[in-house]
């Protein structure tokens, strides 16, 4: 294995300049055809950096600990590791992944095996937007929450804009026409749990998504018509709950809590030769690819940012490691732009995706 004595025999410096350039370290320090030079030999020898002894030296280990209560079992885990993964493999540093399932012994335990690992720092992901009471065992080490708040207000946290979500996805509506728009919220059974434990009547989410919906019809001068506003699970009362609604109130817009509960919409509308699109508009909320591609027409919905989270909640978390910005780290690809970095507690404003459920301004 190539070592640092060797790329300073090859180079003609000493091995202090190599581990300066090879640590990053080298601005200011030694000249840039130096360095240059440096890099391309160890690069040509098949260097590799030894993360032990690098940690021996810095007291850092490029290790991050990413703990979630349920997340992993859900459909969006995958976004929201893949962006906290690709921002850590941009930095040189790595991740582990411990899932707790809720149970808050199993959870005190696996936060203490990663500290026995030397992890720098923590990432705290929720498995839905809601305000949590940070384990205390997390102390001293820095700690960025995905998806949630912190109850006492001592971490650094990242959420989507739950209110501006109904506000957009409303605005939407208005903009083509719309004048008669119902919200379809959860509930029902469908109701906010971990480990089997209800936590609420409804979920934090849904309460800000219907705020925005009304937000946005107060602006437009639209009452906001209680007989308009229902709260269902996934059964067959559900269905029944829409199909009232439809009936009593004849809305010719719906903003949908999330993409699966869009599906009700469609349902009805065919079975009273409605085309959704043409004489109804719909807009959900996940970007759920099996539901808002599937459906016919494909769905307009307000995308989460599951990756994006992932991705400003290393950042943040790096920075906040390494006492140095990354602002010229943040992806420009992103489907929602990321907040900046300074920011202690972060909402993120979300996309909205237009499909074709939404009836075109010229009405066809």
């Amino acid at each position: 294995m190539t070592t640092m004595k060797e790329i300073a025999e090859r180079t003609g410096v000493s091995v202090s300049t190599v581990s300066l350039v090879l640590n990053g370290r080298d601005a200011g320090r030694v000249k840039p055809g130096i360095a240059a030079n440096v890099r391309k030999t160890a690069k040509d020898l098949g260097y590799i950096p030894n993360p032990l002894a690098r940690s021996l030296r810095t007291s850092k280990t490029k290790i991050l600990g990413f703990i979630s209560d349920e997340i992993a079992t859900t459909p969006y885990a995958g976004r929201l590791i893949l962006g906290a993964q690709d921002a850590a493999r941009s930095l040189g540093y790595m991740l582990f992944t411990v899932n707790t399932n809720g149970d808050q012994d199993l959870e005190h335990h696996e936060i203490e095996t990663l500290k026995r690992y030397d992890v720098d720092g923590f990432l705290y992901a929720c498995m839905f937007d809601r305000p949590v009471d940070l384990p205390g065992n997390l102390d001293p080490l820095p700690t960025v929450l995905l998806d949630g708040t912190d109850r006492m207000g001592r971490a650094v946290s990242i959420a989507p804009d739950e209110r501006r979500i109904g506000y957009d996805a409303t605005r939407r509506l208005i903009s083509v026409g719309c004048r008669s728009i119902a919200y379809i919220g959860a509930g029902g059974e469908d109701r906010p749990r971990i480990n089997g434990r209800i936590l609420a009547d409804r979920y934090p989410a849904d309460v800000l998504r219907e705020r925005g919906y009304q937000d946005v019809l107060r602006e437009a001068g639209m009452k906001a018509d209680p007989d308009l506003v229902v709260h269902v699970d996934y059964n067959h009362s559900a269905l029944e709950s829409v199909e009232t609604l439809f009936d009593g109130g004849h809305p010719d817009g719906f903003v949908c809590f999330n993409d699966a509960r869009a599906w009700y919409v469609y349902l009805c509308a065919a079975q009273r030769n409605l085309r959704i699109g043409r004489d109804i508009s719909v807009v959900g909320v996940d970007n759920h690819r099996l539901v808002a591609e599937t459906l016919s027409p494909q769905l307009t919905t307000v995308d989460l940012p599951h990756y994006e989270m992932g991705y400003w909640g290393t950042l943040k978390l790096v920075s906040m490691i390494e006492h140095r910005g990354l602002d010229d780290m943040r992806p420009t690809d992103t489907v929602s732009p990321l907040p900046d970095l300074d920011a202690a507690n972060a909402m993120i404003h979300c996309t909205l995706i237009d499909k074709s459920s939404v009836v075109s301004p010229d009405g066809r």
